[in-house]
């Protein structure tokens, strides 16, 4: 490649991936190069032409590349292909990314109502343990947990350890997430699993007295 080709694909136009679509991909069960070529269907807008030529000089594929994820997203109905009558009358081929731009605000929503939820149910649990109102900063604490994909049975558990301890304390919950997380501790499931192996281990050694005088007495008659 000379100084020329490589300076182009260096400063080449770029894919745009927010990271609030990265998690569509497993999701919605797409190919990765599926879905790289969805992300770059969708900055070019809700209609246009389709121009596979286009599509495989940019993305370096083949043409039955393109075609073939192509009609998966249609079969995905992330794409639809329309045929539309052009400025001379003649007919076109047309993209159209309208149902995409639906699952994904489907999607987007839903998360939104769930994360809401989430930390709801966080708070009023904290709340009622604590017998006080949280304080700005707390709910900060809380909040940077949730983004951070701490699960709410996890959190739950720690509530627990923390009140077991006799301390209402969010720093000290912070702490024991953040060790239980070092740990692989993530569910309820991994909690439950360290608790039992620490009674296995407190469980007293029971220990047979043997009486050998006894015994070698009664030998001996």
């Amino acid at each position: 490649m000379n100084q020329d080709k490589l300076q182009g694909f260096l400063t080449g136009r770029g894919i745009q991936i927010p990271f609030s679509m990265l998690p569509l991909q497993k999701k919605w069960n797409l190919e990765w190069n599926h879905f790289i070529i969805l992300m770059y269907l969708k900055d070019r807008g809700i209609q246009f032409p389709l121009n596979p030529k286009e599509i495989e000089e940019d993305l370096g594929l083949s043409t039955k590349e393109v075609m073939m994820a192509i009609g998966s997203l249609q079969d995905a109905h992330l794409l639809r292909m329309n045929t539309v009558k052009g400025d001379k009358g003649i007919l076109e081929d047309y993209i159209s990314l309208e149902d995409f731009y639906h699952k994904y605000l489907e999607y987007a929503i839903e998360s939104i109502q769930q994360k809401d939820t989430s930390q709801s149910t966080v708070y009023d649990l904290i709340q009622q343990e604590f017998g006080r109102t949280l304080s700005p900063m707390e709910q900060e604490i809380i909040k940077a947990w949730l983004e951070e994909g701490f699960k709410d049975e996890i959190i739950e558990e720690a509530i627990k350890e923390a009140a077991m301890s006799g301390v209402t304390n969010l720093r000290y919950i912070d702490k024991i997430l953040y060790e239980w997380d070092k740990k692989g501790i993530r569910t309820k499931s991994d909690v439950e699993k360290k608790k039992l192996h620490h009674r296995k281990e407190e469980q007293p050694v029971e220990v047979f007295e043997y009486k050998w005088f006894e015994g070698e007495d009664d030998d001996d008659e």
